[in-house]
């Protein structure tokens, strides 16, 4: 019978069996990030990692990397375990041996550590299997283009937790993500939203160009459209409750060819991010009223795309409660807290969350004699593989201790 601390005990000691041998899978994928829904490479990595275990797959999934993996267990539903597996579009400013080899690509977000962490947590898992059964069938779901493609959508459409493609429907899932302002070996969620949702921004305004020093013929769209930026401030500081969140965010801005033209054009490029759908529809009307009107305002038109990108990452009470529990019992009770705020970053494990009871938490990244380490997609960012070992601890503890449906 498995028992809860027989169980942590004999995790740490495969865990020790292989540690060496995962920071060295951590390495080979920093060292050759690859973009979203092109991650060839680290797909074939993770399904000769799966052969050589002998965990059955399927591959080929979310418009070709995404990979499912499955091992068998007692309960009638499955515990999905899930990893993205994409870089970022940055140039690396990292000097260690494994720096990206990929010039303009890097691992500035920490799949890498979050792909080995699912891998490691599949090989315990399976060595565990061959000794007894286990509690609860486990999905290992390594999925692409997290970073803006939408992978885990991909993922979700494809069957990966309904049961179509490999095992039984999941019945309760969790995600993790290197956080680099938690301590080392510490773990953090919240019930209820925890990332926001996003829309994304694309404004062209338009007016009546000419020379630079006339402009008295002239509908200047620069002026409108600094005006428009600074407007739209208003969303946040005189339509939003101070207590609600709300980010509106203008990150590109182009426009002109010459110093001695005005143009007849300006693009505007950006984000709103929200955690309740109520806030998100005010921003989505209020954006456009501000701006159609000040671009009348000036003379100007504005053509307005808002494009709902990923929803609200929206954790379960109990499956938190579950988490929480599991984790008490894992790794000292003191390294296990609450999430106390959400963040206005996104992530589509939200498309999870939207299908089973789910759980997304941050594992610490801060080595404890340190006050601060690079920022999530900062050039200098490394993913701490001192962290590994907790992660997987983590995964392998939530995939044999959570109670479901027999």
């Amino acid at each position: 019978m498995i028992t809860n601390t027989t169980t942590i005990e004999t995790v740490d000691s495969h865990i020790d069996e292989i540690i060496d041998e995962l920071i060295e899978i951590r390495h080979d994928l920093h060292a050759h990030p690859e973009l979203g829904y092109k991650e060839n490479r680290t797909s074939k990595v993770i399904q000769d990692f799966l052969e050589q275990q002998n965990i059955p797959f399927k591959a080929g999934l979310a418009k070709g990397t995404g990979v499912l993996a499955h091992l068998s267990g007692k309960s009638k539903t499955a515990i999905g375990l899930r990893a993205d597996i994409d870089a970022l579009p940055i140039v690396e400013e990292n000097t260690f041996d494994w720096k990206s080899t990929h010039q303009g690509c890097m691992h500035a977000c920490g799949h890498d550590g979050h792909t080995t962490i699912l891998l490691g947590a599949a090989k315990v898992l399976a060595q565990l299997a061959k000794e007894q059964t286990l509690p609860n069938p486990v999905s290992f779901v390594f999925q692409p283009a997290e970073e803006g493609g939408g992978g885990g959508q991909q993922m979700v459409l494809d069957g990966c937790l309904d049961g179509t493609v490999l095992g039984p429907n999941v019945g309760m899932m969790f995600g993790l993500h290197g956080w680099p302002q938690l301590p080392l070996h510490h773990v953090a969620t919240k019930p209820g939203p925890m990332l926001a949702a996003d829309i994304g921004v694309s404004v062209t305004i338009r007016g009546t160009g000419g020379h630079a020093a006339f402009p008295q013929f002239c509908c200047d769209p620069i002026l409108c459209a600094a005006n428009v930026i600074t407007s739209l401030q208003q969303l946040v500081s005189r339509n939003t409750d101070p207590l609600d969140a709300l980010v509106v965010s203008i990150t590109k801005f182009h426009s002109g060819t010459a110093h001695n033209v005005i143009p007849e054009e300006v693009t505007l490029v950006g984000t709103i991010r929200y955690l309740e759908k109520e806030t998100g529809e005010m921003a989505k009307k209020r954006f456009r009223e501000i701006v159609t009107s000040v671009a009348a305002a000036h003379g100007c038109s504005a053509t307005i795309d808002l494009r709902d990108g990923y929803p609200v990452t929206r954790n379960d009470e109990k499956a938190v409660e579950t988490f929480f529990a599991i984790a008490k019992e894992t790794i000292p009770e003191e390294h296990v807290s609450l999430f106390e705020n959400p963040v206005m970053g996104g992530e589509d494990f939200s498309y999870y969350c939207q299908e089973v009871p789910s759980c997304f938490f941050a594992l610490g990244l801060l080595q404890h004699e340190l006050s601060e380490m690079p920022a999530l997609h900062q050039p200098t960012f490394d993913f701490n593989d001192d962290a590994i070992r907790t992660g997987v601890k983590m995964f392998c503890s939530l995939a044999l201790q959570t109670t479901l449906k027999r």
